[in-house]
């Protein structure tokens, strides 16, 4: 496995409140690397039959996975439509860069 491309998890987080007592959201990316994939043509039909449009698909490692449902990679956001447990070692990301009710399924 070649775990060669640089992507960032990315989960919101809050830093206290604000003047109007609002919680104050963050965004925390996390470094990691994972391998490119292409979409296999399988996981392309039967994302399209839930109106959804895989784009990328990354392989990282399990225990780097803590379920973020969005990864910037090459300065573009995507949201993590479906992963998948390899091996117990290996997660499969699979994203697309429309965010129409995305999330994480496995």
């Amino acid at each position: 496995m070649r775990m060669d491309s640089e992507l960032y998890l990315l989960k919101s987080g809050t830093t206290g409140k604000d003047a109007n007592g609002d919680p104050i959201i963050t965004i925390i990316r996390r470094r990691i690397l994972g391998e490119k994939q292409s979409v296999r043509q399988s996981e392309f039909y039967q994302a399209a039959a839930a109106k959804l449009n895989p784009e990328l698909v990354f392989v990282v490692w399990t225990i780097e996975y803590a379920g973020e449902i969005k990864l910037e990679y090459n300065g573009s956001t995507y949201s993590i439509i479906r992963t998948f447990d390899k091996n117990g070692k290996e997660t499969e990301l699979v994203c697309t860069s429309r965010f129409n009710g995305g999330g994480s399924g496995g």
